[in-house]
């Protein structure tokens, strides 16, 4: 049970979900599977899959405070790869059943 291909993840920063669809090995060519996991869950293994964001950043400019939610977290896919493996390892039952694409 490994991920193959991550074909789209996302820190949803309002809800802090990770959102992830992707395929195992073994899995058919046309399914995917897709999840939402909490980032907690993901720092609770060790795993940082964001930087950190400075919310006092737009503290200055009250303009621009309520685009913070806009701006785009990017996610190192080896580490999504790796946390989404060492996850579903421990826990194969939260594994998400697969869906034709």
């Amino acid at each position: 049970m490994e991920v193959q291909e991550l074909f789209s993840f996302y820190l949803n920063p309002t809800s802090n979900l990770l959102e992830v669809t992707f395929r195992l090995i073994g899995d058919d060519e046309d399914t995917i599977r897709t999840d939402k996991i909490e980032i907690q869950v993901a720092e609770d293994y060790g795993y940082t899959l964001a930087p950190e964001l400075d919310e006092d950043f737009f503290d200055d400019d009250e303009d621009y405070a309520d685009d913070f939610d806009e701006f785009d977290v990017f996610l190192d896919e080896d580490e999504v790869i790796s946390f989404l493996n060492e996850y579903y390892m421990v826990n194969p039952d939260l594994l998400p059943d697969s869906e034709l694409y």
